[in-house]
């Protein structure tokens, strides 16, 4: 694998990463495979990353109780009623076990469960709610050519495809140098967004907790 530490211009898109990726692994029969370690390479930064850029902000609707929620819904920040009040998270068992499921009670909800692509609050309830959450990475394609994580950290991306390419070439030694590029690249951008957001001050990031 080629040097990854030395200096690089921006990825323009797409068809540039696949021909990046190919230079940095020194592969050049990888074209036919690109959109499977481009997928798989997604799907791990999906599991990784969590920054500013992939909060966004949706209404959920829920019928006694439950309610689906968005196709790239990853990780729960904030749920709030419409009054602003911010419902606290569960595991579903304890969430259940918290109130007879069967009695719908007459004030508001004040906790909420999630089960993969789908949001149940307690009491029951039917209504709107505001879910703050992390998004999944818009993926790339010929027709998605660019997201906002190429235009802001090629680098995340380049290393992510490298250690992609050398795990299916079974270069072990490649795929380690990969990984801790990646890894740096991930943990400096983390750093910046944390200050971008939050300034020096201390906070602990991540989703909701009970």
């Amino acid at each position: 694998m080629a040097d990854a530490r030395q200096d690089m211009s921006a990825i323009n898109g797409y068809a540039d990463l696949l021909v990046t990726a190919g230079e940095y692994s020194g592969r050049n029969d990888i074209a036919h495979l690109f959109s499977r370690f481009l997928g798989m390479a997604e799907m791990k930064l999906n599991r990784r990353l969590r920054v500013g850029d992939m909060e966004k902000t949706a209404t959920v609707t829920l019928t006694d109780s439950t309610g689906p929620l968005p196709s790239d819904f990853i990780e729960a920040r904030a749920v709030s009623m419409p009054n602003g009040r911010v419902l606290r998270s569960y595991p579903l068992q304890a969430l259940l076990g918290r109130y007879n499921h069967h009695i719908r009670l007459t004030h508001t909800p004040d906790a909420f469960a999630i089960v993969g692509k789908t949001m149940t609050v307690r009491p029951i309830w039917g209504g709107d709610v505001q879910v703050i959450y992390y998004a999944a990475l818009p993926s790339l394609k010929p027709t998605n050519p660019t997201n906002w994580l190429l235009d802001t950290a090629s680098d995340i991306y380049l290393y992510a495809l490298v250690e992609e390419i050398a795990i299916w070439a079974k270069d072990v030694a490649g795929a380690g140098a990969a990984a801790s590029l990646k890894e740096q690249a991930i943990k400096s951008f983390t750093v910046n967004d944390e200050i971008a957001r939050f300034g020096q001050n201390k906070l602990s990031i991540g989703g909701v907790t009970p």
